[in-house]
């Protein structure tokens, strides 16, 4: 670990170093164990009639291969094989539908990749025209999607506003020419211009931006550009992510030599970079990495307390169903999480056959529940109430949240527990307080900044 004459910095060092959950779930997903179909099916027959559902459908398919990309994705231009992949998608949907009683409707839709796009203008109307079908939308519904681009044309644009899309999330990640060649996704500034401007024009009201810092030969000065030009372009969201080299599970990323990466004390400059970049410009810090203007919803669910925290990170979305679907997809029940086939052919195999393609998951008990709620008011509200820590889940936390606190990333107040200014890029360690998962050495995670 690269040290600096400041003690204090080598504080923060060591803990950008270490490697931890994300916590986008508790218990978080190398906890899933094999889970029985059935076992499933009897969670969907316990829906209520009130409870209100969002869906998470997967689109792994890509044209490219972006070498840092940690997503479960495919590069194809097979459109027999796409076709066939979307027509599981409806009939997986169907299964779904049927097991589940009378609900509250659907209350948001997230596509999500790989790229959705790759479905193509037609796929995608046929497929949210069948979501539609089977599963009653409420008005005023949530629609979102990942889009990249470099394939985002004026037909898919329309077919997308067509269906209702009111936000768009777009992955821009850096815009110096010699990092997106070293990352294999060469991606000019005028063709994300081009896309917020089709978006803007077809009535897509929320635009979100990705950026990742801690490419290789990536500099403070780059991060600082990329978070200028997604504030100059108007992005209502702009998500900031550490990049998490992986290559143990993803081995595309040993396209990315290690060598050429930034150390923690670069890394976390460069998250210091963004932050003061964006917060200038007028954006609220949300939670771990997440930037909104003040009047986005984000912005004022994290002011009422009221944020969420799923799969695909911070949200406004407070269904308690959150069903996915297609390879790899994970959802929530009130019951537990459900993880499906991440192979695609198994899948497959499954939903052609009439069966859910369920491979893992974990049913919640009462203590998982607990703790989960905590992690979670941690990560969307950088504090906690005291009052809601039971005495027994405390006195494992205490050791942790005491060095946190003697570090200066956490400070006591009256009733709570709040992260300092300098804790803020380190709520995943205060989550991590009350993991009682999480192995000592931190497991095989990304690195904490």
């Amino acid at each position: 670990m690269t040290t600096s004459a400041d003690p204090a910095e080598d504080v923060l060092l060591r803990h950008a170093a270490l490697p931890l959950p994300r916590y986008t779930s508790y218990p978080t997903a190398p906890h899933f164990a094999p889970l029985p179909a059935e076992t499933v099916a009897g969670w969907l027959a316990g829906c209520g009639p009130d409870d209100a559902l969002s869906l998470y459908v997967h689109v792994p398919f890509c044209h490219a291969l972006c070498w840092y990309c940690g997503c479960h994705t495919a590069v194809t231009r097979s459109s027999a094989r796409i076709a066939r992949y979307a027509a599981g998608l409806e009939r997986e949907a169907a299964m779904v539908a049927a097991l589940m009683p009378a609900h509250g409707g659907v209350a948001a839709l997230h596509l999500g990749g790989g790229t959705p796009t790759a479905l193509g203008a037609a796929g995608l109307v046929q497929l949210v025209s069948a979501l539609r079908r089977l599963f009653a939308f409420r008005d005023g519904a949530d629609v979102a999607a990942e889009l990249d681009p470099r394939s985002l044309d004026d037909a898919a644009i329309a077919a997308l506003a067509g269906l209702g899309l009111n936000r768009a999330s777009l992955g821009v990640q850096d815009i110096s020419p010699v990092v997106q060649a070293l990352i294999g996704r060469v991606q000019p500034t005028a063709q994300v211009e081009a896309a917020v401007r089709g978006l803007r024009a077809a009535g897509v009201a929320g635009i979100n931006m990705d950026l990742i810092y801690g490419l290789p030969a990536q500099g403070v000065a780059d991060v600082e550009a990329s978070a200028r030009f997604a504030a100059a372009c108007g992005a209502d969201r702009v998500a900031v992510f550490g990049y998490a080299h992986v290559p143990w599970m993803k081995a595309h990323q040993k396209g990315i030599r290690t060598e050429d990466l930034p150390g923690a004390a670069l890394r976390m400059r460069q998250a210091e970079a963004a932050a003061r970049v964006l917060t200038g410009a007028g954006y609220v810090a949300i939670g771990l990495d997440h930037f909104a203007r003040p009047s986005d919803s984000m912005a004022q669910a994290a002011a009422a307390g009221t944020l969420r925290r799923n799969f695909q990170g911070y949200t406004t979305d407070t269904a308690p169903w959150l069903l996915g679907f297609g390879a790899s997809a994970i959802g929530r029940t009130p019951a537990g999480f459900v993880q499906n086939e991440a192979d695609e052919r198994r899948w497959l195999a499954a939903v052609e056959a009439g069966r859910l393609p369920v491979a893992r998951g974990r049913p919640l008990n009462a203590e998982d529940r607990l703790r989960g709620a905590l992690i979670e008011r941690v990560m969307c509200d950088a504090a906690i109430d005291l009052a809601a820590v039971p005495s027994s889940v405390m006195a494992d936390a205490a050791p942790r949240i005491d060095g946190l606190v003697a570090d200066g990333l956490l400070r006591r107040e009256t009733g709570r527990l709040a992260v300092t200014e300098a804790g803020r890029p380190f709520l995943r360690h205060f989550a991590a307080c009350f993991d009682a998962f999480l192995a000592p050495a931190g497991g095989r995670h990304s690195a904490a900044v």
